[in-house]
């Protein structure tokens, strides 16, 4: 039986042994068939601190979980906290290079995974370094009970957590969180969401995101429920929400755009909220999900690993403005900054800067790229040598007067022509409100006279007829000429005439969609010159 615990929770691990004190029968966690009571799911937690304790963890150890969403997934991640380790969630699509790479980064002591993926490991020439341990889940050592050590209890901003996000250019990094940034982020979504224990949380998003994570930490600060579900089939989702009675579910705008299309039995629609961030939601989206929801409460939000959660726009506003990140969340401060560093007044755009107590530790074995990204506040005046730091997020967005944030655009993904600034998201959003496109991927590609011109490649719905298909570039430049300017306007617009790729959290990848765009051009020409 766990210990009991009386005092808020201030470290990871502590989250779910408050909540398995304060109410040990309430259901935690579904996941991969098993449905587990708080006091089953800490008990599973204690029996993996003793596994990786005798395999070797010690506090900051590195443990890499490498699964799919399954409770194993969960205990292992929270145990590894109990320990003083930091727990480090690889995405399970990733493939063999991908973690090969995560794991010489960061050099676990433990992995843990399954025999399949660690045999499809060793077929790409894996080979387990000396020191480090493989747990397979198949093949667990049985453990005595009360054989593991007593929870860790050090200081809140030791690290817990590091997650491998996607850069613009390059190998994924690795953002260090600490404990106080994922008690702190769950304390403040939970104020704003109003999450209470009745709630029932759909988990669809990678454990490897921190804003799918932030599921089991905001649902475990106050006993709620969660779902854990990977899924193939948007469809899939809206009978898991139907099933399992949802009141909470989080997604990114590519997902929310394939759910808007679908028709959602009534027994889906007991979601009490739905959030929204990774991207800004598409205007004709937001519509269709408010005609499909219209008790459900819309929160459109701004977050980046590096900071976890920086804005959020309350439901009542999201009639004034839909196109808005909303201000900052609880206990933390934003300011729009120009390429000096220097506060930019509302209207104009600049980087936004954010500070608070969920601003990570850094990048794991950067101190360059930290040192870049993670600076002084730029308006600290006294003891400027002793100001928190912040971090600078690399995106670009604009304050109205009253302190509203509209997203335009990461800083590397901005397309440069003719002089203007171009936000795909704001060409995307044109394609998203033609009946028929699923997805949407707008960039730039070099141009001599203007530097750059745009593309907006788009995927055409599911079971759409011929008939329709054959048409919709022509409608989605009828809606771009009606809904942007001039210098907006794509040169080219086209049915991807390959599946757009997305990146381990189910966002579109711009920069790959690029890549691949530029790669079958050249292979078309030198088809066509062939020919001749």
């Amino acid at each position: 039986m766990p210990a009991v615990h009386s005092q808020p929770a201030r470290l990871l691990h502590e989250l779910l042994a408050v909540a398995a004190a304060r109410t040990p029968d309430a259901e935690a966690l579904i996941a991969g068939g098993r449905r587990c009571r708080y006091e089953q799911l800490a008990w599973d937690t204690e029996l993996w601190t003793a596994r990786l304790a005798a395999a070797g963890v010690r506090p900051g150890d590195r443990v890499v979980v490498w699964l799919d969403k399954r409770v194993e997934t969960v205990a292992a991640l929270f145990a590894t906290s109990a320990l003083g380790g930091i727990a480090v969630p690889a995405n399970p699509v990733l493939k063999a290079p991908q973690i090969a790479h995560l794991m010489a980064d960061c050099a676990p002591r433990v992995l843990v995974t399954s025999r399949a993926r660690m045999a499809a490991l060793g077929e790409e020439g894996f080979v387990v370094p000396a020191g480090m341990a493989v747990l397979l889940v198949d093949e667990l050592p049985a453990v005595e009970e009360k054989s593991g050590p007593l929870p860790w209890q050090g200081v809140e901003t030791a690290p817990a957590m590091i997650f491998y996000t996607s850069g613009s250019t390059g190998r994924a990094k690795g953002v260090v969180v600490s404990h106080r940034n994922l008690v702190a982020g769950a304390d403040a979504v939970a104020s704003y969401l109003e999450n209470r224990a009745d709630d029932r949380l759909l988990g669809v998003l990678p454990l490897s995101f921190d804003y799918g994570f932030s599921q089991l930490t905001t649902a475990f600060l106050v006993g709620a429920c969660v779902v854990l579900m990977d899924f193939l089939l948007p469809r899939d989702v809206l009978r898991q929400l139907a099933a399992e009675r949802i009141t909470g579910l989080a997604g990114v705008p590519s997902l929310w755009a394939q759910l808007a299309r679908l028709e959602w039995p009534d027994a889906a629609r007991r979601l009490r909220y739905i959030t929204n961030s990774g991207g800004r939601m598409p205007r004709g989206v937001l519509e269709k999900l408010r005609t499909v929801l219209p008790e459900t409460r819309i929160h459109l939000m701004y977050g980046l690993t590096e900071a976890f959660r920086s804005t959020t726009l309350p439901p009542d506003e999201v009639t004034h403005r839909p196109h808005s990140i909303g201000r900052a969340i609880p206990n933390t401060e934003i300011v729009v900054v120009d390429e000096k560093g220097r506060p930019v007044p509302p209207g104009t755009p600049g980087e936004l800067v954010h500070r608070g107590p969920t601003v990570a530790l850094g990048y794991w074995n950067d101190p360059e790229r930290t040192a870049e990204r993670f600076r002084t506040w730029p308006l600290a005046t006294t003891f400027p040598e002793t100001a928190e730091r912040c971090v600078f997020s690399g995106d670009l967005v604009v304050a109205d007067e009253e302190g509203y944030l509209t997203f335009l655009g990461r800083r590397d993904a901005m397309i440069k022509s003719g002089g203007y600034r171009i936000s795909p998201e704001e060409v995307e959003e044109a394609a998203y409100g033609v009946a028929g496109v699923a997805l949407a991927a707008a960039f730039g590609i070099p141009d001599e006279l203007l530097g750059e011109v745009v593309v907006l490649l788009v995927e055409a719905g599911e079971g759409l007829a011929d008939s329709e298909r054959s048409g919709l570039c022509d409608r989605v430049r009828q809606a771009a000429h009606h809904h942007l300017p001039a210098y907006m306007q794509p040169r080219v617009i086209a049915l991807a005439p390959f599946p757009l790729p997305r990146s381990p959290n189910g966002k579109v990848d711009r920069l790959a969609a690029r890549t691949r765009w530029q790669q079958w051009q050249e292979a078309a020409r030198r088809h066509k010159e062939g020919k001749a």
